[in-house]
């Protein structure tokens, strides 16, 4: 068995103090970079547990909590009954790998604040790319998007689908994949937000107050006007943050 590796930490008074590395983290970290060198191609199964085991001279604990810290990086895929194959990692596999930490932050005091001023910054971002960069195809599905959410009106299942449609399109004009993938995961962990809000008494009015905000922002990509796009995002949702605190009963 190989002895545990150890790694060395600067103490505040300065000493050096030997933190033991745990074994999984190590295998982790050698098959990470037997991966990354080729030594096993994306689409190749890995040895099996056993196999490894003898590789690593560690245990099966060792080396299924390595292949776990693996998976979550995208790096392999896990079947049981099956050996683990290597998979190229996507930018919706690296954002999903930070769900369990956002849902956690949600539920911490300040939590659902902190994801507000995360979406209106990376939103605030996509309004004024569109307004700069959107192409005539872009705006076509835009304007497409704005037209499904008009008719939606009044229907909560649908008005959420196509409020969410609508943003996803801002989204997509950007052209990156991991804009899209933070899109779509900003969506899941502020789903309670989105639908509170749409849900509580005055919703009538909260349909009609977020149609007519989706339509300024559009109006500012066809317009190419980055600061209009910009002042339309902002005061689309600061007002969706107030009528989720209103309708929580209390203020952020």
């Amino acid at each position: 068995m190989t002895s545990t590796p150890v790694a060395l930490r600067r103490s505040e008074a300065g000493s050096e103090i030997i933190r033991r590395r745990r074994l999984s983290d190590e295998v982790a970290s050698r098959l990470e970079t037997m991966i990354n060198d080729g030594r096993y191609p994306a689409g190749e199964q890995l040895p099996s547990e056993r196999d490894l085991m003898q590789m690593f001279g560690v245990g099966r604990p060792a080396v299924r909590e390595a292949l776990f810290s693996l998976q979550k990086m995208g790096l392999v895929a896990i079947q049981a009954g099956d050996r683990a194959r290597v998979t190229r990692p996507t930018p919706e596999s690296v954002v999903e790998s930070l769900s369990g930490a956002a849902r956690h932050l949600l539920a911490a005091p300040g939590g659902v604040e902190s994801l507000q001023d995360a979406r209106l910054f990376f939103e605030v971002g996509l309004a004024r790319h569109a307004a700069t960069n959107a192409t005539q195809a872009d705006i076509d599905r835009l304007a497409a998007a704005l037209d499904a959410n008009r008719q939606a009106l009044g229907d909560l299942a649908a008005f959420e689908r196509t409020d969410v449609a609508f943003h996803y399109q801002l989204a997509v004009i950007a052209n990156n994949p991991i804009f899209t993938a933070l899109h779509q995961a900003l969506v899941e962990w502020l789903v309670e937000q989105r639908h509170t809000t749409l849900s509580w008494p005055g919703r009538k009015s909260t349909f009609k107050k977020a149609y007519e905000a989706h339509k300024a922002i559009f109006e500012a990509v066809v317009l190419r006007d980055p600061d209009d796009a910009e002042k339309a995002m902002r005061a689309h949702l600061a007002h969706v943050s107030r009528v989720y605190w209103e309708a929580k009963g209390g203020s952020a």
